[in-house]
């Protein structure tokens, strides 16, 4: 009897290889004691350290603080990145006004923001949200203004013809037909802002919650197990914001016609 399976199907069994390949070598390596099993923890005992945190409400708790400080951070970021990048697309004065800042600002490492923040505002949730909102800020405004600036001249004649007003040219030409690159902008601001995230609290240490500080808390104690549970947690929240971005932009933009 032949088994078809559907390529969504062995595609997810080709991306499980890796990492079955990774945990057997990791438990091999650790069960014959070719590395210091002190450092390089068994894959079993890390289980068993994320068992006891998945018991207890203060992870979930933690969990719910950290997404609530990116769903925060990233709104706001993405919200500004897009009035910004639109705003520099369509006025070239604008963009020659405040472009060659954005782009100086930009150069510089979003984490050499955080002294700055922590000294102005403080340790707490304001500073996080703030410096989530830098990174998400920077990727949107990017992506938007691509996209602005991809707008055809014949597709701006037509609108033009129409009498289109200020709020349709937005809303029926330059914004649906910078989408594509908007949603990319908007797909990086959200990765980004989730790195920000974990490292604003694992640097921003004031209130022990958020899944940035159970890592923080792991490395206090020596506790690799932690340490790496706490990984995997990011890393699987991560990959679920990144499936929800690529499901929200394949809906969005089903009115494409397919590329030849």
């Amino acid at each position: 009897m032949t088994i078809k399976l559907s390529s969504r199907a062995v595609a997810r069994i080709q991306a499980g290889v890796l990492p079955v390949a990774i945990i057997a070598l990791w438990w091999l390596a650790t069960e014959r004691h070719w590395v210091n099993t002190r450092l390089i923890v068994p894959p079993q005992g890390v289980l068993s350290t994320g068992w006891d945190e998945l018991r207890h409400a203060e992870f979930y708790l933690g969990v719910a603080q950290s997404l609530w400080r990116d769903a925060s951070g990233f709104v706001l970021g993405a919200a500004l990145g897009v009035l910004v990048g639109t705003v520099m697309g369509v006025s070239r004065l604008t963009d020659r006004l405040i472009g060659p800042t954005f782009h100086t600002a930009r150069q510089i490492s979003l984490f050499a923001w955080l002294p700055l923040l922590s000294a102005i505002v403080g340790t707490g949730d304001l500073s996080k949200v703030i410096f989530i909102a830098f990174s998400a800020f920077y990727p949107v405004v990017l992506g938007t203004l691509d996209g602005v600036r991809s707008v055809s001249v014949g597709h701006a004649d037509v609108a033009r013809v129409l009498g289109f007003s200020r709020t349709q040219w937005l809303t029926r030409l330059i914004w649906p037909a910078a989408m594509p690159q908007m949603l990319s902008g908007l797909r990086l601001g959200l990765i980004y802002a989730w790195l920000a995230t974990i490292g604003a609290e694992f640097l921003l240490v004031n209130d022990g919650q958020g899944l940035g500080n159970t890592v923080f808390k792991g490395r206090m104690a020596f506790n690799v197990e932690l340490i790496l549970f706490g990984l995997v947690a990011i890393g699987a929240i991560g990959h679920l914001f990144h499936q929800a971005a690529n499901a929200a932009e394949h809906r969005l933009l089903r009115w494409r016609a397919p590329q030849a």
